[in-house]
């Protein structure tokens, strides 16, 4: 073996009764630095630098500097680093697939070997973002949403298994195994790694979902990156970063009674987010965090992206152990794995003053009472007994406050609903969507309890969809869709086993969902349905409407499918303030649903309370949720189960042998995705008619030679946005409505309006996603005095027109365009077409106040300069209408990361105003990544060079 040895840390450990090679953290003592006392985190990224040291990609410069980590100092070194593998999730990992296939074609165009484009790492794809929720509250709701997955999504399909036979290194787990961050931690995780020389390292990865840290709560490095960058990674590029901060969290006490792992992690979200750990790791230790469970670490950690953390990481210890065993890996390996984290001196959890972090925060777990989060984000958590008053103050409150804006007198009022049976057209066909009345019934038209089933043909068949007649009483506060959904809890059996004890109970009492109600159940894998079906929870769940309607990320990613029709025109006519509650981790505006304008995150057993109060305004401390049979009032301390009572489940909840059988042979076990046929061959045969699949148009001037960095001169003004702007609002997402860019399209192209689909089917197609771009119905542009929806002010004219109309005639003048924007730009999802479809519009620059980070590296990846306003500076100061011309100076002196720039606005009335921004160009690497147009070109370089 001719391996790099920095630092003379190439050494061994025993194991199962041998050696094995490994590169030593704690032989860096022996050169001079003091590593014992460095985060845990840091050290882990510390080992891939020391494995991957070829003095190109990883310096031994790269390692000093990390060696030499020290909590309080200011941050200025980028981090290269190198991870182990990747995982995907279908909706942000299909465009990355086309962006690949792309590659290979434009190689193939120079006359080089397309399979010089090939994955360098492993990367797992799970199929888990494309089920909705079109049939609920039946037992055949499974069956019949997964065929209609099938349907709606064939053409995705058969993209992907080509892309599995033309990569080596390219997996897929198909429909209907589970959340793809379940999946990774039950099964894809292994804790420890070994290569083809025999070297163990960690596990460590990077994903196209923001919570990939889910997988934090194993012990394992990994946050979310956007597809751009995961792209890179992919074809061996480090995935680069700023050395960050490390929050270090001790964690005290243990919780009370009738506290779950769910108000924990929302506790812990409202406290960092107010700690301003943006961009920072997080480090949880101390006795409180070594009592936690994996499955509760894992619910903590998935929710790094809403207290803003590149990741919340805990430790290796004995509890990581346990959860290797129970959830089937091997004796052999568990060996390794424990031998090789104590010879990194890794193992257990550690104590006060062990470690120095560059924060430390405080929690006891005693503390932690029973919450919720809501309505608009989940920071925003509120104590369960306040949640009536809360919801009631936000009502009233403005809506730029977070509020609706409402009367106080409006709040009593209600609204009858009376609908009879109702039938629609469905086409089984070609992948489709439902076929709507109207644009307004768009994914909100029916609770769907039974369908004729047909077989799957190329030409759409009408099928007849039905729904129950309907009535009752609607009113601000109703709870409409009740979701036991989202990779945060289903993958943590404790509050799953709670929500069906407490539905047990609710049933023996003779209580009720209300009938308004859609309920539903998603599991993250199908372990969780072995372990409820064989505790006979799941048949309580059932009795109340909360059926197993698929595995995937469904209610929580905005795939709740549709209402009955007669709800959604009582809810659009009067103005209905109206909830949903789900055990998710989103709840921005539109999210869940378009028209549900109140959302709640809790835990699995709330949600299953508040179905059954059918309000979400309840003092549930104090006011029944219903009466029983005897006509007594029941209070949700009558249906709550104690933690002995979840405890006596849990051994049933993880058998080895059931996570090993469920996560073998896929493909036996879904004989759909066998039914679903693929083409053949290294280069895609972009098909021009299709409307699912396109070749972008990254590479279609592609050259050997990068352009140069200019100035940004007579820039128009796109939009002008205020605060948290989500991914949600830019990236195209939901429904595509007739009269939309995207729409207009798709009829152009034959396209029948009940074959849409939605546009996160369409991620693969640049044309239906540009027009998407900014297309959000809840987005506001300042341009137009706030109005929602994806329009804008073409200058030039004066006219109202939709953003990509405007983007396409300021193209057609050659007019650079920006965006302006206020706080907290782009959080959300790690979606990568929020960037794409910024760069394809023509943006070459946003200005905003501060900047989400998955986001702003994504932005440069495209090519896309983003610019920080300074303190105090916003577009209201500034006064900014969109009439203005805007120039960047000062990008062609040599750019510097993070160096100042000046923004020149010159007003309609030809003042001028010379504005100081921050160039958010954060690491030298993403000069390279400007200057050569985008991450994607810039490694296709660096490949053909190399060759």
């Amino acid at each position: 073996m001719n391996l790099p040895n920095p630092f003379h840390t190439l050494q061994t450990f025993s194991a199962n009764g041998a050696s094995h090679p490994f590169y030593s953290i704690p032989a860096l003592e022996q050169a001079g630095f003091t590593v014992a006392k460095l985060p845990v985190s840091i050290r882990l990224v510390l080992e891939s630098l020391l494995r991957n040291a070829d003095g190109k990609r990883v310096s031994e410069t790269a390692i000093r500097d990390l060696a030499s980590w020290r909590a309080k100092a200011e941050r200025t070194e980028e981090i290269p680093f190198v991870v182990a593998r990747i995982v995907l999730q279908d909706f942000t990992g299909v465009p990355l697939l086309v962006d690949l296939a792309a590659m290979r074609a434009a190689v193939a165009r120079m006359g080089r070997d397309p399979k010089i484009i090939e994955p360098l790492v492993p990367v797992d794809l799970v199929v888990d973002h494309s089920v909705q929720v079109d049939f609920a509250g039946s037992a055949e709701a499974l069956a019949k949403n997964l065929e209609l997955e099938f349907t709606r999504n064939r053409e995705r399909y058969q993209f992907l298994k080509w892309g599995m036979q033309a990569f080596d290194t390219f997996k897929v787990v198909p429909p209907g195994i589970g959340i793809v961050h379940q999946v990774n931690l039950e099964y894809l995780a292994k804790g420890v790694l070994r290569d083809d020389n025999g070297v163990y390292y960690p596990d460590t990865l990077v994903g196209t979902d923001s919570h990939t840290t889910m997988i934090n709560g194993l012990g394992i490095i990994g946050w979310g990156v956007g597809g751009i960058e995961a792209e890179a990674g992919m074809l061996g590029q480090p995935v680069y970063f700023l050395t960050p901060d490390v929050v270090g969290v001790h964690l005290t006490g243990a919780l009370r009674e009738g506290v779950t792992a769910t108000d924990l992690a929302l506790t812990i979200t409202q406290m960092l987010r107010k700690a301003k750990v943006v961009g920072k790791f997080v480090e949880f230790y101390g006795p409180g965090a070594a009592a936690l469970p994996v499955v509760d670490r894992a619910t903590i950690g998935n929710m790094a992206p809403e207290y803003g953390a590149t990741m919340g990481f805990f430790p290796v210890d004995e509890e990581c152990t346990r959860y290797l065993r129970a959830t089937g890996r091997s004796e052999e390996h568990i060996r390794i794995y424990e031998a090789y984290y104590r010879a990194q001196g890794l193992w257990g959890m550690p104590e006060k003053g062990q470690i120095e972090y560059s924060t430390d925060l405080e929690l006891d777990l005693a503390t932690v009472v029973p919450s919720v989060a809501g309505p608009k984000r989940p920071q925003d958590r509120i104590e369960l007994p306040k949640l009536k008053d809360e919801f009631r103050a936000a009502f009233t409150r403005p809506v730029k406050e977070n509020g609706f804006g409402k009367l106080a007198a409006e709040f009593e009022k209600s609204v009858h609903v009376a609908g009879a049976g109702w039938t629609h057209p469905l086409s089984a066909g070609g992948s489709q969507e439902r076929a709507p009345q109207s644009d307004r019934d768009v994914k909100n038209t029916s609770v769907i309890t039974e369908r004729e089933m047909v077989n799957n043909r190329p030409t759409p068949t009408p099928v007849a969809v039905k729904a129950e007649p309907i009535a009752g009483e609607l009113r601000h506060g109703s709870v409409l869709i009740a979701a036991i959904t989202s990779c945060t809890n289903t993958s943590n059996p404790s509050v799953m086993l709670a929500a069906g004890l407490l539905a047990k109970k609710a049933v023996e009492r003779g209580l009720q969902v209300n009938p308004l109600v859609k309920s539903s159940l998603a599991p993250g894998s199908r372990v969780v349905t072995d372990y409820l079906t064989k505790t006979g929870l799941q048949a309580y769940l059932d009795e109340l409407g909360f059926q197993t309607v698929g595995y995937g990320c469904t209610t929580c990613i905005g795939n709740s499918g549709p209402l009955h029709p007669a709800i959604e025109d009582a809810v659009l006519k009067g103005d209905v303030v109206a909830a949903s509650v789900l055990s998710g981790n989103r709840n921005f505006e539109a999210r869940v649903h378009q028209n549900i304008k109140s959302n709640f995150l809790m835990s699995p057993p709330l949600v299953v309370a508040f179905a059954l109060a059918g309000r979400i305004d309840i003092d549930m401390a104090h006011e029944p949720i219903g009466r029983d049979r005897a006509g007594k009032e029941v209070y949700l301390r009558d249906l709550w189960p104690t933690l002995q009572e979840v405890r006596d489940q849990m051994a049933a909840a993880l058998k080895p042998e059931v996570f090993r059988k469920l996560y073998s042979d896929f493909a036996e076990q879904n004989p759909k995705w066998n039914e679903i046929p693929s083409t053949t061959g290294n280069v895609y045969g972009f098909d021009p008619k299709s409307t699912y699949i396109q070749e972008p148009p990254f590479f279609a001037k592609f050259g050997m030679q990068p352009g140069k960095i200019e100035e940004i001169s007579g820039a128009r003004a796109l939009g002008i946005f205020g605060d948290s702007v989500t991914t949600d609002h830019i990236s195209p997402a939901g429904a595509i409505k007739k009269t939309s860019p995207a729409g207009q399209f798709l009829l152009e192209n034959g396209v029948t309006f009940e074959n849409f689909n939605s546009y996160g089917s369409r991620r693969g197609n640049d044309r239906v996603m540009t027009r998407g771009t900014f297309a959000n119905v809840r987005i506001k542009n300042l341009m137009l005095g706030g109005e929602e929806g994806g329009n804008t002010i073409y200058q030039a004219s004066g006219e109202k027109m939709s953003i990509f109309d405007a983007a396409m005639k300021h193209r057609a003048n050659n007019t650079p365009l920006v965006i302006v924007a206020g706080q907290e730009y782009g959080t959300g999802s790690s979606r990568d077409w929020a960037a794409k479809g910024t760069n394809l519009l023509g943006v070459k620059a946003v200005v905003a106040q501060s900047f989400e980070r998955i986001h702003r590296s994504n932005l440069v990846g495209m090519g896309v300069l983003p610019l920080q306003f300074k303190e105090g500076t916003t577009a209201q100061t500034l006064g900014l209408d969109g009439s203005e011309v805007f120039d960047v100076l000062g990008l062609t002196a040599g750019l510097k990361p993070q160096q100042d720039l000046t923004l020149r606005v010159t007003r309609a009335d030809k003042s001028v105003a010379m504005v100081p921004v921050r160039c958010r160009i954060d690491t030298p690497i993403e000069i390279d990544y400007y200057q050569h147009g985008g991450i994607l070109p810039y490694v296709l370089r660096q490949i053909l060079a190399r060759r």
